[in-house]
């Protein structure tokens, strides 16, 4: 084969591979923004911000702040679990009970 078959080739199967991917990427980043999905990581975003403020002006200890940040982690785990079970979507359900915890969280932040 000469060269400029076999680049043509080449390209063709790249330009194959970039549409694949870039199809794959963008459904992926969808799902990741699905609305009830996104407000659960906006809050646990917003009481990180939060936590790092308490613990800078003295209002949590270092170990409160931990504590804190743990149980935001488990909520975040909950939520990427609940949304592994339905296409990267939670449901109104499991918005609720995940909101449930995110408040329980934020009354200890103060």
């Amino acid at each position: 084969m000469n060269r400029i078959g076999t680049k043509m080739i080449m390209g063709a199967v790249m330009i194959a591979m970039l549409g694949g991917t870039t199809g794959a990427n963008a459904a992926t980043a969808w799902q990741k923004e699905h609305p009830r999905r996104t407000e659960v990581n906006m809050r646990l975003a917003n009481q990180n911000r939060r936590i790092t403020t308490e613990r800078r002006e003295g209002e949590l200890s270092r170990g409160q702040a931990r504590e804190l940040r743990t149980e935001d982690r488990g909520i975040r785990a909950e939520a990427r679990f609940d949304a592994a079970k339905d296409r990267s979507h939670i449901t109104k359900g499991e918005q609720r009970r995940l909101n449930r915890q995110e408040n329980a969280v934020s009354r200890q932040i103060g």
